[in-house]
């Protein structure tokens, strides 16, 4: 029975608030020495993959993260074992070695398996994209609502790495008096383990989604109209939103600044047009566990009488970025009127071919969240829909 209690004390330990497998120091006492490496993937057919690897190192950036080396590569083909064909792989083999990486990161998603190799192969802890966002998620998250969703796709994210562990976790204990009898493997145990923490933290999370909806249900009856910004991360949406609605939500230049909805009542001219709320910025990539564990906070999506993308029209794949939202929408179900709001054309300039590529998203507004009148053409639009 001790035994028991001390596996769950530290398997309790290591899940309590932090999921994430922690950066540690080196083995001389220094700050690990971290590689990036970027990647561009042959399902990336961006037409700016510079771009990309910026917002790659954005991600790390707003992770808080110091590296010490970068190297960025394309590839023709996946290797399913590493991800990294073999002669890129070697290259970064010879990167590690020389500069004493301590870890590295990679810009896309891996599988476990793949995880696995790289990190045997490179003798350095790997992490990979979804690692990454899900730490920034969590350094971002601000109310209990927000904190328990990340920290149901940390757990998730986590089990679906125990598929593979090593031998170690593989050994069957024999210990009396557990549910599974005897045999029950530490790999076992600790799945158990997290399973019943993740259904612990939805049952929590549902309390939370009641209130939630109790709020939502008195606007209803409010019969006001609720419009809702959406967009990729970083487009601009918290800015208009502080702009319009005289607000002091926080709104930085970093990916992931807003995790949490906020609603606003919304007057324009001192007429009181309805509710306009900020959501949680999308990104390409985006790790499905978060898509699952934020569902609730985006069922103000399902209930919008309007959705206002915000697009960054200063970023050069802006036509992806309208791509990625349109698919996240589609995975959610959410079919709602939008309007295409083109932000940030104070940084750019309006080129024929880029006013004819407007042309395709109907209706929209082109705005400068940060100017003087910059945002006359969106306030316009409002007052004649809702008038």
């Amino acid at each position: 029975m001790l035994h028991l209690e001390c596996i769950l004390s530290t398997l309790q330990k290591k899940y309590k608030k932090k999921t994430m497998v922690k950066r540690s120091l080196a083995p001389q006492g220094e700050l690990p020495k971290i590689l990036l490496v970027g990647i561009h993937a042959p399902y990336n057919r961006l037409p700016d993959i510079q771009s990309y690897y910026e917002e790659f190192l954005n991600l790390v950036k707003s992770n808080g993260i110091t590296y010490d080396e970068k190297f960025f590569i394309k590839l023709r083909s996946i290797e399913p074992g590493t991800f990294i064909t073999k002669g890129h792989l070697e290259e970064i083999k010879k990167i590690c070695d020389e500069k004493k990486i301590d870890e590295v990161l990679f810009s896309e998603p891996l599988t476990p398996q793949q995880e696995r190799n790289l990190s045997e192969y490179l003798d350095a802890r790997v992490f990979d994209r979804t690692q990454l966002i899900l730490e920034i998620f969590e350094k971002a998250a601000v109310t209990a609502e927000g904190k328990t969703q990340v920290e149901i796709a940390m757990l998730e994210h986590q089990k679906s790495r125990l598929a593979g562990k090593g031998k170690h976790l593989s050994q069957q204990g024999g210990i009396l008096g557990l549910r599974a009898g005897f045999g029950e493997t530490m790999k076992e145990r600790e799945r158990r383990y997290l399973e019943n923490r993740i259904l612990h933290l939805k049952k929590h999370l549902e309390k939370l989604e009641q209130t939630r909806e109790t709020q939502r249900k008195a606007r209803l009856k409010s019969r006001l109209p609720l419009i809702c910004l959406i967009g990729y991360t970083n487009a601009g949406k918290s800015t208009i939103l502080n702009a319009l609605t005289k607000s002091d939500v926080l709104a930085e230049d970093k990916l992931f600044a807003t995790l949490d909805t906020t609603t606003r009542s919304l007057f324009i001219n001192s007429k009181k047009i309805g509710l306009i709320s900020d959501t949680v910025g999308f990104i390409q990539l985006l790790p499905p566990h978060l898509i699952e564990a934020f569902k609730s906070t985006l069922a103000e999506l399902y209930h919008a009488d309007l959705l206002l993308q915000v697009i960054d029209l200063s970023d050069s794949n802006w036509q992806n970025h309208i791509d990625v939202v349109h698919q996240i929408l589609h995975d959610l179900d959410i079919d709602k009127d939008m309007l295409y709001v083109f932000n940030k054309i104070d940084r750019l300039e309006l080129t024929p071919e880029i006013l004819q590529a407007l042309t395709k998203y109907q209706p929209h507004v082109l705005i400068s969240a940060t100017t003087k009148d910059g945002l006359e053409p969106l306030k316009n639009y409002l007052l004649e829909r809702f008038n």
